[in-house]
């Protein structure tokens, strides 16, 4: 009996079937971005909760504060010192309550979904990242308009607003990137609320808000100084002011264009660095 052997040949090992490829770029931004849009500001109230309390400084208490010093401060309405310092606490609170979202994601099971789609895991964040910046910077044109119509003294002119607009976009930047860092991080919601103040608020009593961070002793000014925020805050006040005293404070030199720059690229390298860290921080906690 003759036995017939057949030789079969496999051009290739047999794999198991990949997962889908995994896509980024703007069009997956857009798609989160309308997302979270759609889950975090499709109610008033979620738009106007936290620009109640800095409109509440800007609009009540800094006009009283301004009538009991009766003076400008360092050649700034002491009004408008203290309006726009409040800009230092509405960007944080806001990018605070925009990444309690990305904490329901995680803990509710929306976050699974997303991991499953066709997209990098640093397009969820982007995504997050620019609503995030927009429904901030929509409440600060809310509160610079408020600002003026109770009086605000504003020296408007086309270089002081692009340093201004570069400011407050680099500091939400930065600052939604600790939101989303402890949005990854922390357990609950609970002690992601309890986080608010020491990442949201203490930083800005420190940061000259109320007065020169000259005021201060030695060893808090320094603090203060080492505080993106405090930078932030005379970078404000030199693009909607003119005025340079804030810079001066922290850098000690004489030419206004040279301090502004070292001061925004402190806040730029904030932005850059807490942003870097929270999408590392995502991609690692997501496949857990």
């Amino acid at each position: 009996m003759t036995t017939v052997t057949h030789t079969v040949r496999f051009d290739k090992a047999p794999t198991a079937t990949s997962a889908r490829a995994r896509t980024g770029g703007v069009s997956a931004v857009v798609t989160l971005a309308r997302r979270r849009l759609a889950l975090s500001a499709h109610t008033p109230g979620e738009l106007l909760i936290p620009l109640l309390a800095p409109l509440l400084f800007a609009v009540v208490v800094a006009p009283a504060l301004a009538e009991t010093v009766g003076s400008p401060l360092r050649g700034i309405d002491y009004m408008t010192f203290i309006a726009v310092a409040t800009i230092g606490l509405l960007v944080p609170l806001s990018c605070i309550q925009a990444g309690l979202g990305a904490v329901v994601d995680r803990l509710e099971g929306g976050l699974r979904d997303l991991l499953a789609a066709p997209m990098s895991r640093s397009s969820i964040v982007a995504g997050n990242l620019v609503v995030a910046v927009t429904l901030s910077g929509l409440q600060v044109v809310v509160l610079l308009g408020a600002v003026a119509l109770r009086g605000g003294e504003f020296n408007l002119e086309i270089t002081g607003m692009v340093w201004f607009a570069a400011t407050v976009l680099m500091f939400a930047v930065g600052m939604y990137g600790i939101a989303e860092l402890l949005a990854n991080r922390l357990p609950s919601q609970e002690e992601y609320i309890a986080a608010l103040p020491p990442v949201a608020i203490v930083p800005f009593f420190f940061a000259g808000s109320f007065f020169p961070i000259t005021a201060l002793p030695a060893g808090l000014a320094a603090i203060g100084k080492a505080l993106p925020i405090t930078h932030v805050l005379a970078l404000m006040r030199y693009g909607l002011e003119r005025n340079s005293a804030g810079l001066h404070d922290i850098w000690g030199m004489t030419n206004a264009t040279t301090m502004a720059a070292l001061s925004f690229a402190v806040v730029a390298l904030f932005a850059v660095l807490t942003t870097a860290v929270a999408i590392r921080v995502f991609k690692l906690t997501a496949v857990k």
